[in-house]
């Protein structure tokens, strides 16, 4: 057959933005946006409009937001920052969230490092951005932007600000042609890593990574039409991976929510009948552990990734009417492209049977291409024992560019091989689904043996008491390293001290062999977090250390 090249006609490139045209020809009447603080709700047909004239008084003279330049967005799960995650692209621009809990030191960095024109400010962050752009030079200020979705607040430190939201909206038009990219590979959004194993690196994703991404997981959850999605993952979060714009595509509710604690998310649940939501594991912990938590009158779909979850929490959860999917993914990869795609024959086993199969992570997803687990020796794949560990390598249409401004970074994990390394560790089993065992920095070296510390967690998880564990290395002259727990307990046994180091040792000795048993386990009310949920090891590295 003879070669027929590309036409215009059927190479458009690949973008998500056309959804929200979609969502306002198809769902136009339909709620697209509610605020569970002020009860306010928008249509698909508002939405739309809404997000043409931002992106219009973006690209207008008295902003002068130019293509290519990144506008950066500080702020919580509100309407406005829903918008944005449209708005921003639609005016040619490149989209930058910030995590509203870094410190302001940290922020200035990130806005010092994208070269950020224009700071959309949510009020809660006003002091925090103001400390940031304190640290920059005359020349690297950006424009900012209040963010007003709370009319009731106030604060003196608004004055600062030339501009906000509704003020510019205003300005725009709602006839805004928006700037199409011009090839699928042009970069759409900035995403810092959440930097719980190095510094902050800046991810560049495409419209076309972005595209395969959604899609993907639109089809992998088979997300219904008009779902009523709950808010409770981070929006600057890998853009809530990727459920900004598929929720446009199915014409779903957003349901947005500043708060992300037990009596919150049950009470939205109840009174808009959430259908679907995103949580972190340390979510579904919080949920699960709340002081008598009731049964579901409906049944919640929950997709969770990050850390891998201990199934002791995915089967309590699901006591209470959560249907717990299971993602793995990266802010490098856009957000989830593996999951633990169930099996009808599996729903017949034992909850806690059921839930550790669950635990894994699982297959590519519908749109990617390759997952793999290769010997960080040899470069060859693992056999498929479940026991066997490597590098979980990666490869399909939503990977990133590549770090901004660092191309050492980016050689380093997208190698030459073709293939993308994750310093994730992991096996494959004999079905052939993923499990991550832990991140490379995780493994504890102790007398040469290899520990994965998310093994000891999830022995620690299946104890009555532990509401949280976290196991890292501590230093140590004879074994070179040995597992240190970091351990805080259930609401009815913190800080009593019924519960001792040795009990919680012991308790460990019946389940693991003796040298992956904790030699040190140490008691806090609460581990500390990142903004997405993910225990901070490295703090707890740090303490471990000064223990020596």
């Amino acid at each position: 057959m003879e070669l027929l090249l590309p036409h215009p006609s059927n190479s458009t490139p690949l973008t998500v933005l056309g959804f929200l045209d979609r969502a306002a020809s198809v769902y136009g009447d339909c709620p697209s946006v509610l605020h569970s603080t002020n009860n306010t709700v928008h249509t698909w047909s508002e939405t739309h409009n809404r997000c043409l004239r931002i992106a219009s008084a973006l690209t207008s003279s008295s902003l002068g937001i130019n293509k290519g330049q990144v506008v950066s967005v500080v702020g919580p799960n509100v309407p406005s920052v829903y918008e944005l995650q449209f708005a921003v692209p639609m005016s040619g621009a490149i989209l930058n969230n910030i995590n509203p809990r870094l410190d302001a030191h940290a922020l200035s960095i990130l806005l010092r490092h994208s070269e950020s024109k224009l700071v959309f400010v949510d009020q809660s962050s006003i002091s925090l951005v103001l400390e940031a752009v304190s640290f920059l030079g005359q020349h690297e200020k950006p424009h900012l932007v209040l963010l007003n979705d709370d009319e009731e607040k106030d604060s003196s430190s608004a004055s600062d600000f030339l501009d906000t939201y509704e003020g510019i909206m205003e300005r725009g038009d709602s006839r805004f042609k928006w700037i199409r990219p011009q090839t699928e590979w042009q970069p759409m959004v900035l995403n810092y890593t959440s930097g719980t194993t190095s510094s902050p690196k800046g991810v560049v994703l495409s419209h076309r990574a972005i595209f395969m991404l959604t899609v993907s997981s639109l089809l992998d959850w088979s997300f219904p039409n008009r779902a009523v999605y709950l808010w409770t993952l981070p929006m600057f979060h890998a853009n809530g991976w990727g459920y900004t714009w598929g929720t446009a595509a199915v014409g779903a509710t957003n349901v947005c929510t500043r708060r992300v604690d037990a009596p919150t998310i049950y009470d939205l649940i109840d009174k808009h009948h959430v259908t679907h939501m995103c949580a972190a594991p340390m979510v579904l912990n919080m949920l699960t552990n709340y002081p008598s938590p009731k049964p579901l009158n409906n049944p919640v779909q929950v997709m969770t990734a990050g850390a891998p979850p201990p199934a002791t929490i995915i089967s309590r959860a699901e006591s209470l009417g959560f249907n717990v999917g299971h993602g793995y993914g990266l802010t490098e990869t856009g957000g989830p492209v593996v999951s633990c795609a169930w099996k009808p024959e599996w729903n017949h086993l034992e909850p806690l049977e059921r839930a550790g199969l669950k635990s894994r992570q699982g297959v590519r997803t519908i749109g990617f291409a390759e997952v793999d687990v290769r010997n960080r020796l040899t470069g060859k794949s693992v056999e498929h024992d479940g026991v066997s560990v490597g590098e979980i390598v990666l490869k399909g249409g939503s990977v990133m560019l590549g770090y901004y401004k660092d191309p050492e970074g980016t050689a380093a994990c997208m190698r030459e091989d073709g293939w993308f390394y994750t310093g994730d560790v992991g096996v494959i089993h004999k079905d052939g689904y993923l499990e991550v065992k832990d991140r490379s920095k995780d493994v504890i070296i102790c007398g040469g043996e290899n520990i994965s510390s998310a093994e000891v967690e999830t022995v620690l998880y299946t104890n009555p008491v532990v509401k949280e564990a976290a196991v890292v290395a501590k230093p140590d002259k004879m074994w070179g390293e040995t597992p240190c727990a970091f351990v805080s307990l259930k609401y009815d046994h913190n800080g009593d001290g019924s519960v001792t180091e040795r009990e919680i040792r012991e308790f460990c000795k019946t389940k693991l062999p003796k040298y992956m048993v904790p030699r040190k386990v140490i008691f806090q009310e609460e581990l500390p977090k990142t903004s997405t949920g993910k225990i901070q090891k490295f703090l707890l590295r740090q303490m471990a250390k000064s223990l020596s």
